[in-house]
């Protein structure tokens, strides 16, 4: 068996955990405390001599120290660097502070605002959070949390990151004399004793995500972010960063002195910001020297900060300071929480440095706030803006981290309880139903405007008839385009004062009750069509004070004027020719009540149609009607001569007035073009003129002998398709639409294209 290789004076195997130094004579290594050499002072020599070979080639050589003078930039970090960060003068961020009381610092105070700028309240009271006194030391810390405690530490100076024992720092901390400036700003105590010490803030409680949204039986761990104790000496600086998963952060401090420096989070200053931290010199660049704008900010004893989403901060510890604080994720800023997330696995930011199980708790996230949206919809309430914008870029999140090229890398974050792509799908139902009734309020007005601009009517003039040397009865009106579902104005939702003083209302949702209908669109077509022709012909005939049945508040309306009245006349000789009843047609779904009979056209023998009121006309032709359906009409046979003359004689009879003649015929589906071309020889007889009508031939059409063999099972069946099309048509509008003109002289559209 191969034997393990073994390092150092103490001739012990490689340890992951030690720090070792190789020696640059003999090349052996050797562990850092075998030695006498820090980890932290490691990178100052330039070339290292172990005590065995410092008898042959002396002791080892430092870096030479090169400052400013001799043209070199001035390290981050850096004594000097600190120096003139100190004499330096930046704007007050006093220009974009929010400075309410704790009492006023509410969800509600921060909805109103989106929680875009920083926050800064000189006292904590009132912010329902509990602390140490300022007595607290960081001996304190050490005491309830334990020296044996591994915590990082930043070295200042060169701005690395190294391991200590807390007890270790402490001493550090507690000495008079320190070489070197060292910083904790990482220290998450949530499961040490030293959290009974300490409440958040309440407007983070109610806020956190993981406070109030982390399921209790995930298998994931839970992130714990939210408490956090940071212990500076003079000195001490951060540089630029954006919290980990663009989370917001609280610092209250306890004793001593914080400055900070702000930037806006905005995207020139987001882009700057991501080439600034992949650049190669990036701690020779002062990042607030490339951006517009950079606020300074000094929290004192006492005062806690609210940082919000995204905002860029560095931090100077003027004296030495001892300060408590915390990370949260929140529904407010959704989206710069996801960009900054972005931003940080394009700059391939180590995972000691990255919010633990984020993808996971967006997942439990979205879960919430798809039962939100549900909830506020069945309750005719309304979510807040933010939070629909807020949902549709997690949504959008979901479904790049879903993509088959991209699943492996995320996949391993989702939880088992999540169904994914039901999820994106049911989340972006929600939004889209949301975004709907928001322009619906907004285009309701426009949306009624056109709904009447469409069916306002379109008077016939003269010119649309032929001349009358051409008296012919046009019984093939031009196709009219049945009106789409689209194109119908839908009744839209809308918003009002919410009526109920005592509800309380939950973060994320609006102060106003959501009035909706949800009518379908094919019951909104039906109504609307039937509004569209029953209801005009009610009110001309409410107006002539004709109609029976109506209520006395109608019949003291103003007397219509003539050409009303006419027109009303009119229409009341077609519900009531000589050879009609009195009984009434009760199987009708759309029948008036109190206005007497369902009238109607049958056709009969040769194509000719002739009017039915209740039952009379079913002598000669009946119709059947299935429930629910419109009349079917018999197959059509031809009339002999006698009944023909019979016909024509009807002609006579066309109900009329002493403006308008009302033609009730209709003809065999002949070729329009045809017959407006054939000269026809003036009715001289007694039958009323008018330039109106036309006249066509009385005579039946020849019988023609079929040949055998003719038939093509083609056209066959488009015969059949076109009769069973022809017997679902409705020989009169039975709304007595008094947009005739659009129904056709004849009124002999099927219901459907009427409504």
């Amino acid at each position: 068996m191969a034997s393990v290789p073994v390092y150092c004076l103490c001739r012990l195997p490689y340890d992951v955990t030690r720090f070792m130094i190789e020696c640059d004579v003999c090349q052996d290594w050797f562990h850092g405390s075998c030695v006498g050499v820090e980890e932290d002072k490691a990178a100052d020599i330039d070339q290292y001599h172990c005590p065995n070979c410092q008898v042959t080639h002396g002791p080892s050589v430092s870096k030479c120290r090169v400052g400013r003078d001799s043209g070199r930039p001035v390290k981050t970090g850096s004594a000097q660097f600190v120096r003139e960060l100190r004499s330096r003068t930046f704007p007050s961020a006093d220009e974009v502070l929010l400075k309410p009381t704790g009492a006023q610092l509410t969800v509600e105070f921060l909805e109103e605002r989106s929680f875009s700028v920083p926050v800064l309240v000189l006292r904590k009271d009132g912010l329902g959070m509990n602390l140490p006194p300022s007595s607290f030391s960081v001996s304190d810390v050490e005491h309830y949390i334990g020296s044996d405690k591994e915590i990082d530490v930043i070295d200042v100076n060169r701005q690395a990151d190294l391991k200590m024992k807390l007890g270790e720092f402490v001493e550090y901390y507690n000495s008079p004399n320190r070489d070197r400036v060292l910083n904790v700003i990482s220290l998450e105590f949530s499961d040490t004793r030293l959290s009974n010490l300490v409440e958040t803030p309440k407007i983070v409680r109610k806020l956190s995500w993981v406070e109030n949204l982390w399921p209790e039986e995930s298998i994931f761990e839970r992130p714990n972010v939210q408490k956090y104790c940071l212990m500076g000496v003079k000195d001490s600086y951060t540089d630029f960063h954006i919290d980990f998963g663009g989370t917001s952060v609280w610092y209250h401090v306890l004793r001593g002195e914080k400055i900070f420096y702000l930037i806006r989070p905005t995207a020139a200053n987001l882009s700057l910001f991501e080439r600034w931290s992949s650049s190669s010199n990036q701690n020779e660049l002062f990042f607030g020297d490339q951006v517009d704008m950079c606020y300074k900010c000094s929290l004192k004893q006492g005062n806690t900060l609210f940082i919000p989403t995204g905002w860029i901060h560095a931090v100077l510890t003027p004296v030495d300071c001892l300060a408590f604080g915390g990370n949260f994720l929140h529904s407010l800023n959704i989206d710069m929480q996801l960009r900054a997330y972005e931003i940080e696995k394009r700059l391939s930011t180590a995972d000691l440095f990255r919010f633990p199980n984020f993808e996971t708790v967006c997942w439990y996230v979205g879960k919430h706030l798809l039962d939100t949206f549900r909830g506020l919809r069945e309750n005719r309430r309304h979510p807040a803006t933010y939070l629909v914008h807020g949902a549709k870029a997690l949504n959008n999140a979901f479904r790049s981290w879903t993509r088959k090229e991209s699943l492996a890398e995320h996949e391993h974050e989702i939880p088992e309880t999540i169904k994914t792509q039901q999820l994106v799908k049911d989340l972006a139902k929600e939004i889209r139903l949301v975004e709907v009734r928001v322009k619906g309020r907004a285009g309701s007005a426009n949306g009624a405007g056109s709904s009447l601009q469409q069916f306002q009517p379109h008077m016939a003039t003269l010119s649309d008839f032929d001349s009358e040397d051409e008296l012919q009865i046009d019984e093939t009106p031009p196709p009219r385009r049945r009106p789409s579902l689209s194109s119908l104005p839908r009744k839209l939702p809308r918003a009002k004062p919410c009526s109920d003083p005592h509800r309380i209302r939950e973060p994320g949702e609006v102060d106003f009750d959501i009035e909706e209908d949800y009518t379908t669109d094919e019951e909104m077509l039906t109504v609307q069509g039937v509004k569209g022709g029953a209801g005009g012909i009610l009110d001309l005939l409410k107006a002539s004070k004709q109609v029976a049945g109506l209520d006395s508040a109608l019949s003291e309306e103003a007397p219509a004027s003539p050409s009303t009245r006419d027109a009303i006349q009119g229409m009341l000789s077609m519900a009531n020719p000589p050879s009609s009843s009195s009984s009434s047609s009760s199987s009708s779904p759309l029948s008036i009540s109190g206005g007497g009979e369902m009238l109607g056209l049958i056709k009969e023998k040769g194509g000719r149609a002739g009017w039915i009121s209740g039952v009379k006309k079913s002598e000669k032709k009946t119709t059947f009607q299935r429930p629910g359906k419109r009349p079917v009409k018999r197959p059509a046979r031809h009339l002999s001569d006698e009944e023909s003359l019979d016909e024509q004689e009807t002609l006579g009879t066309c109900f009329k007035d002493s403006d308008y003649v009302y033609p009730s015929l209709e003809s065999d589906e002949e070729d329009h073009i045809s017959k407006s071309k054939m000269k026809r020889k003036r009715n001289w007889d007694d039958t009323p003129w008018s330039p109106k009508a036309r006249v066509t031939p009385t005579l039946p059409k020849q019988e023609r002998p079929v040949r055998e063999g003719a038939r093509v099972a083609s056209v066959e069946t488009g015969l059949a398709a076109a009769a069973a099309k022809l017997a679902q048509q409705v020989s009169f509008c039975p709304t007595l639409c008094q947009n005739f003109y659009r129904c056709g002289p004849l009124h002999t559209i099927t219901l459907d294209e009427h409504l």
